[in-house]
């Protein structure tokens, strides 16, 4: 898909660039706070299951740059609505049923794939 797309798509795109920056921005944050926090409790004494806390981070890490590089807000399509304005504060409202259903699965896969990845984040941080 067009990365330029403006539009709102059923189950496919629902966010514009500013939405997308916000999400891209957050993600590499968590990523960070990941990377540090995988660093920190691996170089510690503390006992291995505290590295379980990885998944947090990791989820939502995998969670806002999915979000980000497929152009589709989670909470929007739960919620049914979309915003592709200049700003990340007014949202239009999706009307029709069979494009609000599309949106939810589309944001349940999202939510899928997320805690895939953060639980293999952990799982490696456990195995190390």
């Amino acid at each position: 898909m067009n990365q330029n797309t403006t539009a709102y798509i059923p189950g496919v795109c629902n966010i514009g660039r500013s939405e997308i920056r916000l999400r891209k921005a957050m993600g590499w944050g968590l990523l960070l706070v990941t990377l540090l926090s995988w660093y920190y409790l691996t170089n510690s004494s503390h006992p291995r299951f505290w590295r379980l806390l990885l998944f947090l981070p990791a989820t939502l890490a995998s969670l806002t740059l999915l979000q980000s590089a497929l152009r589709f807000c989670v909470m929007f399509g739960l919620a049914g609505t979309f915003n592709f304005g200049p700003t990340t504060d007014p949202k239009d409202t999706v009307e029709q049923a069979e494009y609000r259903r599309q949106d939810r699965q589309q944001a349940i896969k999202i939510i899928v794939w997320s805690v895939l990845c953060g639980a293999a984040v952990t799982a490696l941080a456990l195995l190390e």
